[in-house]
């Protein structure tokens, strides 16, 4: 593997200060254009000289190496990332990659979840207990917004707007968005709420001193204050997972 150059890690730079992007994205970015520029050294040619058939040549090395079109799609979008860095900076003058199509994908069908199987999914939870109420209040947002799951990890209280139907996320590259949710969400937060807030008066101590600290995280509230065991509860409420599995694992409450 040839040293990344100077110009290679100013790019990796730009898209953690300029765009954002996550230590996996960037970490991804250097990973494909590392490969195109071993592969460029490994045939004494150069990213500055290099040509659209020197890409198309990468291209072809990627397929015969046994990668999806998938990988060499991202391996090209990449590429040209890159090159159109180089040419904004002025180190290049031409992109080769510029009119390069990237391979075309399959596109799958969505999966279709049965209404009623929703149905029973959501009336698991027992309302009769504050988890319960917890649960149900987290659910039918997850359900009604189709946030990401990091985003729901991280929800705070201070993030929703009922009296507009709106909640706020953090997603990808830190940025935030409003999404809309509905009246079935809405009735089931607010129940939640007037719960806790009168489980607060009547016994403050019934929070836990270390979700005290973060009392407006609204997966905290009744102290369950670790993102491994709510990353776990959202990872088995997430419809990508097999609906009967998701039934069956519910027993009352996912954080117990």
């Amino acid at each position: 593997m040839s040293k990344p150059f100077p110009i290679f890690n100013s790019f990796l730079e730009y898209l953690l200060k300029e765009k954002s992007f996550s230590i996996h994205t960037i970490k991804a970015y250097q990973n494909d254009i590392q490969k195109f520029i071993d592969f460029l050294t490994e045939n004494s040619l150069a990213i500055e000289t290099a040509t659209k058939s020197d890409i198309r040549d990468f291209l072809s090395f990627q397929y015969d190496k046994g990668l999806t079109k998938k990988t060499v799609a991202r391996r090209l979008a990449s590429i040209k990332s890159f090159y159109k860095y180089l040419v904004n900076i002025e180190f290049i003058d031409k992109n080769p990659s510029l009119f390069l199509q990237s391979p075309k994908l399959s596109k799958k069908l969505p999966n279709f979840i049965d209404e009623k199987i929703i149905d029973e999914l959501m009336n698991q939870p027992d309302l009769n207990t504050d988890k319960g109420l917890r649960d149900k209040a987290i659910m039918e947002l997850f359900y009604s917004t189709g946030m990401r799951l990091s985003e729901l990890i991280n929800l705070n209280i201070e993030s929703i707007n009922p009296d507009n139907y709106l909640v706020k996320v953090i997603g990808k590259g830190n940025k935030e968005r409003l999404i809309p949710f509905g009246k079935r969400a809405k009735f089931c937060i607010d129940n939640y709420l007037k719960k806790i807030i009168k489980l607060m008066k009547l016994n403050p101590k019934i929070i836990s001193s270390e979700s005290r600290k973060s009392k407006n995280d609204i997966l905290d509230l009744v102290g369950d204050n670790t993102k491994i065991k709510r990353l776990g509860w959202v990872k088995k409420f997430s419809i990508n997972k097999s609906i009967n599995d998701l039934i069956l694992s519910y027993k009352g409450g996912y954080f117990d």
